[in-house]
Parts: C-alpha cells; sequence; structure tokens
C-alpha cells in the first residue's frame, strides 16, 4: 500500500511556485480594493451626526465677507487713528486755507489804521478870512478833528486889509506848504481886523500875552486845547516858504 502512494506523490505534479515580483503588485491590488470598499460603503456614523468635511471653495466668500461685516461694525473708540485716517481721506480737499492775515498768523498786535477821512490830507482854507464865521464853532470842530485824526490845530488870526496876512496866504497856498498843513494841521483862520468882539475875546484867549498884536498871529494848539506856541510871543517866521515850512514842520504833532 506504500508503493501506490509514493506513486500518486511522485505523479502528482508540484505546485509552480508563484515569484517574489508578482507579490507585491497583489498585495497593493488587496489595499485598494480594502480602500474602496470602506470609502464608498455603508457609513458607520450614527444619525443625526455631520461628518467632518472640508471647507468648500464657496465657504470662504462667506467668511470673508463675515470678517468684514465684524470690521465694519466695530466701535469707532477701538481704532480712532483708523477712523481719523478715514475721515481724512474722505474728505475732499478744498484748498488751502487763506493767510493770515499778517499780526494774527506772526502773533503780533496790528496798529490801528487811520480812518478813511484821516487818510486823506485836510483841506486848507482860502486866502483871506470870513468876518461871518462863527470862529469858536470852527475851532471846536478843528480841535476834535485833531484828536481823532491825530493833528494838530493851527489858528490864523488876522485881517483882510493886512499886507502881511496876504503874503502869509500866498505861502500858504504853494503845493509844498500845502501838503505840510493838509498832512499834519487842522487849520482854523479868524477875522480880527473887524469889529468882532467875539474873534477879539478869542485872540485874548489863545494869546493872552496883551499889548499890540502884529498880524499875522499864528498860534498852534494841541487836541486838547493846550497852546504849543504863540508868534505874538516868539515873533513871526519868514513870512517865506523857507520860513514857513520850517516853522508848521517845527510844531507838527
Amino acid at each position: 500500500m506504500l508503493r501506490p502512494v509514493r506513486s500518486d506523490r511522485r505523479t502528482q505534479p508540484p505546485r509552480p511556485a508563484t515569484p517574489r515580483g508578482m507579490r507585491l503588485p497583489l498585495v497593493a491590488a488587496a489595499v485598494v480594493a480594502a480602500g474602496l470598499t470602506a470609502a464608498c460603503g455603508p457609513s458607520t456614523q450614527p444619525v443625526g451626526s455631520a461628518a467632518p468635511t472640508a471647507a468648500s471653495p464657496s465657504s470662504e466668500p462667506s467668511a470673508a465677507s463675515d470678517s468684514a461685516s465684524e470690521s465694519a461694525t466695530a466701535s469707532p473708540s477701538a481704532s480712532p487713528t483708523a477712523s481719523a485716517s478715514a475721515s481724512a481721506s474722505s474728505t475732499p480737499r478744498t484748498g488751502s486755507s487763506p493767510a493770515k492775515t499778517g499780526s494774527a498768523a506772526t502773533g503780533t498786535s496790528a496798529k490801528p489804521s487811520r480812518t478813511s477821512s484821516a487818510a486823506r490830507p485836510a483841506s486848507v482854507p482860502g486866502p483871506g478870512y470870513d468876518s461871518s464865521a462863527d470862529a469858536q464853532k470852527l475851532i471846536d470842530a478843528a480841535l476834535r478833528t485833531a484828536k481823532s485824526e491825530g493833528r494838530t490845530v493851527l489858528l490864523d488870526f488876522g485881517a483882510n486889509w493886512c499886507g502881511n496876512c496876504k503874503a502869509a496866504d500866498k505861502v500858504f497856498a504853494q503845493p509844498q506848504t500845502a501838503a505840510i498843513l493838509g498832512a499834519s494841521y487842522q487849520m482854523v483862520k479868524i477875522d480880527i481886523g473887524g469889529n468882532s468882539s467875539a474873534n477879539s475875546a478869542l485872540l485874548r484867549k489863545y494869546s493872552p500875552s496883551g499889548g499890540t498884536y502884529t498880524m499875522p498871529v499864528l498860534v498852534v494848539v494841541s487836541p486838547s486845547g493846550t497852546v504849543r506856541t504863540d508868534t505874538h510871543v516868539t515873533g513871526n517866521p519868514s513870512l517865506t516858504p523857507e520860513g514857513i515850512n520850517a516853522f508848521l514842520r517845527q510844531w507838527a504833532s
């Protein structure tokens, strides 16, 4: 009985050995098949649980919009610098601010300018004397104007028949002399050649030394009414442009 068995073993062809080079592809195929079964098979998650999924591209804009909404609704106090920058950039420029005039920009106080009437030279009375004029009113008005405009009052006491007074009138009409008078004086001409007691009283008021008056009598009075000089006491200057101009410049305010 042993022989037949041996004869069977001998006659049975041996199994061909699987080459090692073919084992690896088979193993890889088995792994891939197991992975596909796990991926496509029934879910093992309980009902109602959400399986973790990768973020889809459509969710990214939503997150970005949520972030933008949070930034837009943030409190202004959280970023004052950003708010100030946004306000400055959104405000249109309207051009440079006007130049601070003068003293306000430099911090110094501007000198008060003269009034429009003071900017113009004062009028110079024409030749001769008006015996009918109210001399006191003329003097009062001249004092007020001189005070407001920073000038001095010049009183000219004379007479229409006086030769020296006519010579002085010719000098007063000269352009240079008239410019000095208009810039620095309020001039009042007072007639003392007639019978006006009021005008004679004004002469004694502003030239109280008395005696014989040599015309014209020129009296320089400050805006407060104080006599600064009286030619009845000091003597008249030379009745020439040079003499009268020097006198006017000397006593100008």
